[in-house]
C-alpha cells in the first residue's frame, strides 16, 4: 500500500470524529433562554431562603454552578429538573450568614451534548437580589408583646414601690401592706392609717449599646457575635417599646460610631431595625476607655444601658472592667456575654491525646477567666446576663421584665 493511501486512512478516523462532533454540535447546541427567578425580598440572619430558577428551552441534564456572595452560603452545584414542554427548574436553597444586600449576578450553565462528545458551560446573567436583615421573629409574632402585656399591665394589680414610682392614689392601709407606704401626715389629719398607692412609673430610658469590634466577629453556632447581639437587642427594644419606655442606641468600635437619643414608640424602633441591618462587619480593635466614657458624657439622665461586648481573657478586660464600674456608679446596666457552646462541649469530654489534653486544659482556663470577669462585674453593681446563643433573647427580656417590675431604674 502506497504513502499516500495510508495518509487516507490514518486521516480517516479524524474525519469521522470531526463529523461526529459537528452532527454532535448541530443535535445539542440548545441555548436555554428566558431565565426567571423567584426570591423573597428580605431574609432574616441565620434563616434558610429559598430560589427558585426557571428556564425556556433547557436541554435534558442541565446542571448549573453558583459562586455564592459572602452573605449567603449554598450548593454550588445544582440540577433542573427538566419538564414536557422543554422547560427546567430548581429550588435552591441557601443560608443567610451575614447582614446586607448581597448579588447573585451570573449563573454558570452546564449540560453534556447528545453524542456525550462535548460540555457547554455558557454564562446566564442573573441578577438576583437578597437583602439580610436582622432577625425579628420574634416581635413579628406577637409573642413578646403578648408577654411584656401580661407581665407588666395584667390582671394582677401593679403596685410597684421605689425610686422613680408616681403617686397613684390613697386607700386604707390594711394589714399586709408594706409599712413603708403609710402617709403618716395624712394618717394624722384622718385619724386613721391610708397609704399611698403607686403606680409604676413609664417613659424610661433604655439604651442598646453594641460593641462592634473585631471580637464580635467571631462565629458561635454559624452566625457572627454582633448577629446573635443584634437579635437579643433588637427583640429586648421591642419589649421595651412595648412596656412604655424610650429606646435609643449607640454602636463603637475604636471610637464611639453611632448615638441616637431615647426615643418613644414604634419609630424609634424602625429606626433601631434600618440601624442595625446596615451596621458594617469591621475587623478593629474595640477602644472600652473612650466608648463609655462618650455614653456617660452623652447619657445624664439614669437610663438602663444593656451594654453586648466581649473579651478575650482577664487581662484584656481591665480596661472593660474599669469603665463600666464608672458608668454603673450613674446608671442600671446589663452586660451582656454569648457564650460559646463549642468550649463548653470541649470541657465535657475527655482527652484522647496530648494536644487533645492541651485544648482542654486552655478551654478551662477560657471558661475559669471569663467567669472571674463576670463575678467582678456583678461585685460593682452590674446584672449579668451569660447565655448561649439560643437562650439569649429570653434571659434578656426576663431580666428588663424583672428590673421593670422592682421598679431599680
Amino acid at each position: 500500500m502506497s504513502g499516500g493511501a495510508l495518509r487516507e486512512i490514518a486521516f480517516l478516523p479524524w474525519a469521522i470524529l470531526a463529523a461526529l462532533v459537528i452532527l454532535d454540535l448541530a443535535l445539542s447546541l440548545r441555548r436555554p433562554r428566558d431565565l426567571s427567578f423567584e426570591a423573597p425580598t428580605e431574609v432574616f440572619v441565620g434563616d434558610t431562603a429559598y430560589l427558585v430558577l426557571e428556564l425556556r428551552n433547557a436541554p435534558a441534564g442541565l446542571g448549573a454552578r453558583i459562586d455564592w456572595p459572602a452573605g449567603l452560603s449554598g450548593d454550588r452545584e445544582i440540577f433542573f429538573r427538566r419538564q414536557p414542554d422543554g422547560s427546567a427548574s430548581v429550588k435552591i436553597s441557601c443560608r443567610a450568614v451575614c447582614r446586607g444586600l448581597w448579588r447573585l449576578e451570573h449563573l454558570w450553565l452546564m449540560w453534556t451534548s447528545r453524542l456525550q462528545l462535548l460540555e457547554f458551560v455558557p454564562r446566564l446573567k442573573l441578577g438576583a437580589e437578597l437583602r439580610i436583615v436582622p432577625n425579628i421573629r420574634l416581635v413579628q409574632s406577637g409573642q413578646i408583646t403578648t408577654t411584656v402585656k401580661s407581665a407588666l399591665y395584667g390582671v394582677k394589680e401593679n403596685r410597684a414601690i421605689g425610686e422613680g414610682s408616681e403617686f397613684e392614689q390613697l386607700r386604707d392601709f390594711v394589714q399586709g401592706m408594706d409599712i413603708k407606704t403609710i402617709d403618716w401626715k395624712r394618717s394624722a389629719k384622718r385619724r386613721s392609717l391610708v397609704a399611698k398607692e403607686l403606680r409604676s412609673e413609664r417613659n424610661h430610658h433604655v439604651i442598646v449599646a453594641l460593641d462592634n469590634g473585631y471580637l464580635m466577629r467571631e462565629e458561635i453556632a454559624g452566625l457572627p457575635k454582633i448577629d446573635h447581639a443584634v437579635t437579643a437587642a433588637l427583640a429586648t427594644a421591642w419589649a421595651a417599646t412595648v412596656g412604655g419606655d424610650l429606646v435609643g442606641y449607640y454602636s463603637y468600635d475604636v471610637r464611639p460610631r453611632t448615638f441616637s437619643a431615647p426615643a418613644p414608640g414604634r419609630n424609634a424602633f424602625a429606626r433601631l431595625r434600618n440601624w442595625t441591618a446596615e451596621l458594617d462587619y469591621v475587623s478593629r480593635e474595640t477602644n472600652h476607655t473612650l466608648a463609655m466614657t462618650e455614653l456617660n458624657a452623652r447619657t445624664p439622665k439614669r437610663s438602663l444601658i444593656i451594654i453586648f461586648t466581649d473579651f478575650i481573657d482577664t487581662t484584656s478586660a481591665e480596661l472593660l472592667i474599669e469603665n463600666i464600674g464608672i458608668l454603673a456608679k450613674r446608671h442600671l446596666l446589663i452586660f451582656v456575654a454569648i457564650r460559646d457552646p463549642d468550649m463548653e462541649k470541649l470541657v465535657e469530654e475527655a482527652a484522647g491525646d496530648l494536644d487533645g489534653a492541651a485544648t482542654l486544659v486552655a478551654a478551662n482556663q477560657s471558661i475559669h477567666e471569663r467567669r472571674l470577669v463576670l463575678e467582678r462585674l456583678a461585685r460593682k453593681g452590674v446584672t449579668i446576663v451569660d447565655a448561649k446563643p439560643n437562650t439569649v433573647t429570653a434571659r434578656l427580656i426576663s431580666t428588663y421584665l424583672d428590673i421593670k417590675a422592682r421598679e431599680l431604674i
